[in-house]
């Protein structure tokens, strides 16, 4: 693209934002978003995207088929929304009705789906008092029945009005002084907003909660580490349950069959060191299933009892119905951030298949019930302990997709280790809103071929069926498929693309400018296809000449 248009496009972006920082000024004609109109909304309504991962499913695919393989190279840049901020962000906007909703740092912005023009903005200013990990990040909204819903950073819940932005309520959730905060979109199941806190390097004790979607007012709550009396507090040594973090940092997802919801659950605090929070330490680096009208545990399945390397299983639970040993099954799939691909049954946890995707030091296998197990060894020492994959996982926080078209799941991935340490001869002490954790790990073999790719394999097998291999290491971007067998991705470098999901050829390219740090969605307006893709602080939105 020629450098007079990118100075064009970045002083439009610039205008909106400006624009935008002004009261709500419009109103979005929307109709409102039902329970069983995004229950239906795959199929339905496939122009839409009515929660943070497309569906309750979290496939992260759509039915739309106006881009293939034959016109994704006359794909196009339409408008471009840029944030009032330099920093990166990690949204994915939703689209209803042609009008699209995202979030920049807590403020609420609604926009012409088709322009990128602002159609009102909500601003909010989060307390001072409010801090994550990992930057000042919210990853998206959800909509239910006329309201858009924000889980902001200082772990306000707030509900707006979808067609003016005005705020219909406001509830706050826990305390942003002892280092708890919200990062993810919420997930709106019936009539219940659900949401649970980051901030598992600080020793929070996590939970995951549902909110009434009229009043806000707290329905129910499960906590992610067990109480004394309640089961699995024995998996803590002592009182280590009090700060041992296991928090909720990305939205889950929602089977309407068996009225279960799926989250998955991050790092056990303290991270790195786990000398003073002995056993296994439930429900960290877990998947849970609740029932979503009470938050009962129906089941869970840990992926690393007792982590030591910081593999927070907050990967986004995949959901499909394919054919397993000859006969339909409900399964969820899961790429896990320690490097291994597993395959369970949604309905009962059972564990069906566990395979590494990456190379893996640490799995020795696994037991009769599907429990991993740990090569001896592989812990942190004074000396220095090199793992595969690394501190960053096999793969983090950016979502998956699978594709019921051509029966693959997608993986964002990346060849690493790193090397973890026992710093001291006592494990870290607690201390109320300060980092609670070990020693932080050190790069792993500089002589080892590192690099991210996007990675197909066939979820029956877990064998990989093709790899596209990225230019620059690590990647945070999220992987889109759809019906017309197009898979969009990007890259740290600002590459974005499309790739024939059935071999991983390489279809069309642009670059962004800054990292692609979020999944790609698509939607459709008038009969017109778009794929939009947040980059650093711009949404760009492209579609076909």
């Amino acid at each position: 693209m020629k450098k007079h248009m990118l100075a064009l496009i970045a002083m439009s972006g610039l205008l909106q934002a400006q624009k935008a920082a002004a009261p709500a000024a419009g109103e979005a004609h929307v109709t409102p978003v039902p329970f069983s109109r995004i229950l239906a909304a795959s199929q339905a309504e496939p122009q839409n995207w009515l929660t943070y991962s497309g569906s309750y499913s979290s496939q992260r695919y759509s039915n739309l088929t106006q881009i293939t393989p034959g016109n994704a190279k006359d794909l196009a840049l339409k408008w471009v929304f840029q944030a009032r901020s330099l920093e990166k962000h990690e949204v994915t906007p939703l689209v209803v009705d042609g009008v699209m909703y995202t979030v920049q740092f807590n403020d609420v912005i609604a926009l012409d789906a088709v322009t990128g023009k602002p159609i009102w903005t909500h601003a909010y200013k989060p307390s001072p008092d409010a801090h994550a990990c990992c930057g000042q990040l919210t990853r998206g909204l959800a909509i239910l029945g006329d309201k858009v819903f924000l889980a902001a950073l200082d772990t306000h819940l707030i509900a707006l009005d979808a067609k003016t932005g005005k705020e219909v309520w406001n509830v706050q959730v826990a305390d942003p002084k002892e280092k708890y905060s919200f990062t993810h979109a919420p997930l709106a199941i019936k009539d219940k907003i659900i949401e649970g806190p980051s901030g598992g390097e600080f020793g929070i004790r996590g939970f995951l909660a549902a909110f009434d979607a009229n009043t806000g007012k707290e329905v129910w709550r499960f906590n992610t580490i067990p109480g004394p009396g309640e089961p699995g507090n024995e998996t803590w040594a002592g009182d280590s349950w009090k700060h041992g973090g296991a928090p909720i940092w990305m939205t889950g997802s929602y089977d309407p069959d068996t009225n279960l919801t799926f989250w998955g659950v991050g790092n056990p605090g303290p991270d790195w060191n786990g000398d003073g929070r002995l056993g296994d330490n439930l429900y960290s680096c877990s998947v849970i299933a609740l029932d979503a009208d009470t938050g009962k545990l129906k089941w869970y399945y840990q992926f690393s009892p007792h982590n030591e390397f910081d593999w927070d299983s907050v990967q986004v639970p995949v959901l499909a119905d394919i054919e397993w040993k000859g006969r339909p099954r409900k399964v969820m799939l899961w790429a896990n951030r320690s490097g291994v691909f597993y395959v369970l049954d949604r309905t009962t946890g059972e564990f069906l298949l566990g395979k590494p995707f990456v190379k893996t030091n640490w799995l020795a296998g696994f037991d009769e019930k599907g429990r991993p197990l740990r090569t001896p060894g592989v812990v942190p020492t004074k000396e220095g302990t090199l793992v595969y994959p690394g501190n960053q996982g096999a793969t983090n926080w950016y979502n998956p997709s699978y594709s019921p078209k051509t029966g693959l799941f997608y993986i964002p991935t990346w060849e690493n280790s790193s090397t973890t340490y026992i710093k001291d001869e006592e494990p870290p002490e607690f201390h109320s809103g300060q980092t609670f954790s070990g020693a932080f790990p050190r790069g792993g073999r500089k002589e080892d071929d590192f690099y991210s790719a996007i990675r197909a394999i066939d979820p029956r097998t877990g064998e990989k069926k093709w790899n596209y291999r990225l230019r620059v290491p690590s990647t945070e971007a999220g992987v889109l498929t759809t019906a017309g067998n197009i898979l969009f991705s990007g890259g740290r470098d600002g590459a974005f693309y499309a790739l024939d999901a059935r071999d991983g050829k390489l279809l069309w390219e642009t670059n962004l400018g800054p990292s692609v740090a979020a999944g790609p969605m698509t939607f459709a307006v008038n009969g017109k296809q778009y794929v939009s893709i947040q980059a650093g602080p711009s949404l760009f939105t492209f579609a076909l000449r």
